[in-house]
């Protein structure tokens, strides 16, 4: 049913539709018009659910932070995952990976060939030389933040260094694409992948970005490879991550077929990425969780 002017706003605001989102359907309406794809209502949030999700983010970063200097040689990825969960629920938090979809741990520790979902372990000692990322989404009030670092431990091949570094630019790329609201989610994926290549390197093509924020995961699917004005449009109140796992040598991935959750490089080449939770403003993207 279309809403009146006078109506309650859709997203649940408690505003008039007329001075609440009223105009935003409007452009979108005409985005539609023109050929583009355009995000449903579920997939944008009010004012108040938006400052939800930048606590829980604060929340998430300090997680990270707080970790951060236990990140050593010699310690278990057991280890770090105890220390954050004690964290976590010391400051009223909820660790949100640890029992989703059976999920077994708190973070997601990824060491070396790992591409993602590595699950901590007393049997993962970390080395010198190695590159390590941990992905952690943290529940706070109900709200959700989400967002990863890669970590280099001693002498870290020169080639694997370059290749952290130059994911943590492909990162900042995707951020830049978002400086100006209703670019797609095609615009992202197209610089970061065309970067990568650039480097020689490969962007995983089956795990991407996603909706976060009401829940661990939502739609829209943020793809790291795509094509310009293609994908969805990116609308102010849209909360989003963009994740991009670059791979050294070939893209191809394979899942454990004992653990079912790690997934590891194809060729057995290095894997980094970085990761951030952002909201799309009427000015650009905010940076939430990192």
């Amino acid at each position: 049913m279309k809403l009146g002017r006078n109506d309650m706003c859709w997203c649940g605001s408690g505003k008039k539709y007329k001075t609440c989102h009223l105009a935003l359907d409007d452009k979108l309406e005409d985005m539609k018009n023109r050929g583009f794809k355009i995000p449903t209502h579920a997939m944008i949030k009010n004012a108040e659910q938006i400052e939800g999700i930048r606590e829980a983010s604060k929340v998430n970063t300090s997680v990270l932070d707080y970790i951060t200097p236990f990140v050593k040689i010699g310690v278990s990825t057991r280890e770090l995952d105890d220390l954050i969960y004690n964290y976590t629920k010391s400051i009223d938090a909820i660790p949100a990976c640890l029992g989703y979809e059976g999920y077994p741990k708190s973070v997601c520790i990824s060491v070396n060939d790992v591409v993602c979902h590595g699950i901590p372990s007393d049997d993962i000692i970390l080395q010198d030389g190695d590159i390590v990322n941990i992905d952690c989404t943290t529940e706070y009030k109900g709200y959700f933040g989400d967002s990863s670092r890669m970590f280099m431990l001693g002498n870290v091949d020169p080639a694997w260094k370059k290749l952290v570094e130059d994911t943590k630019k492909a990162l900042d790329i995707g951020v830049e694409v978002c400086s100006k609201p209703y670019v797609t989610i095609g615009d992202i994926g197209y610089a970061i992948n065309k970067f990568a290549q650039e480097q020689g390197y490969s962007v995983v093509r089956e795990i991407g970005g996603h909706g976060v924020g009401l829940a661990i995961h939502e739609e829209p699917y943020v793809s790291h490879i795509g094509q310009p004005g293609k994908d969805y449009v990116l609308a102010p109140g849209m909360v989003f991550t963009i994740e991009p796992m670059i791979n050294m040598g070939g893209p191809d991935v394979y899942q454990d077929a004992d653990d079912g959750w790690t997934i590891y490089t194809e060729d057995g080449s290095p894997s980094a990425q970085w990761e951030y939770t952002l909201v799309m403003t009427e000015h650009g993207v905010e940076i939430l969780a990192h």
